[in-house]
């Protein structure tokens, strides 16, 4: 999965195959998150506040940014000050074009898994 040219640039910058093996962990760990795949949905609509995306989500303040702080780490968010709010949106030129990539394979491809798990095919 990892090119040669990604390879290489990690191991003249000192870095270990293994060290980039764990980077793929921990970006696509994290989108094993529930409460961060749906911030990440949630974002596909326009940039929000932490109070907006709390409301919203029905999640208490500290789980929220230790969720936009993952997704911040990863690149999947962005954020700007506007005043007194810190407003968090989708990172529109590499994850919000990967999420519409990852929603036509599951509606292509993994709606097998919706109806095995409801018991029978629809």
């Amino acid at each position: 999965m990892i090119n040669k040219s990604i390879l290489h640039e990690c191991h003249n910058k000192g870095f270990s195959s293994e060290d980039m093996y764990g980077a793929y962990k921990i970006f696509f760990g994290t989108l094993f998150s529930e409460p961060r795949l749906r911030i990440i949905n949630l974002l596909m609509n326009g940039k929000k506040n932490v109070s907006e995306i709390m409301n919203e989500m029905n999640m208490d303040q500290t789980a929220v940014s230790h969720d936009l702080a993952r997704l911040k780490q990863c690149g999947f968010v962005n954020s700007e000050i506007d005043k007194k709010y810190r407003y968090y949106s989708l990172n529109l030129e590499t994850i919000k074009p990967l999420m519409k990539l990852i929603e036509k394979h599951m509606s292509q491809y993994c709606i097998h898994i919706l109806q095995s798990i409801k018991g029978g095919t629809k």
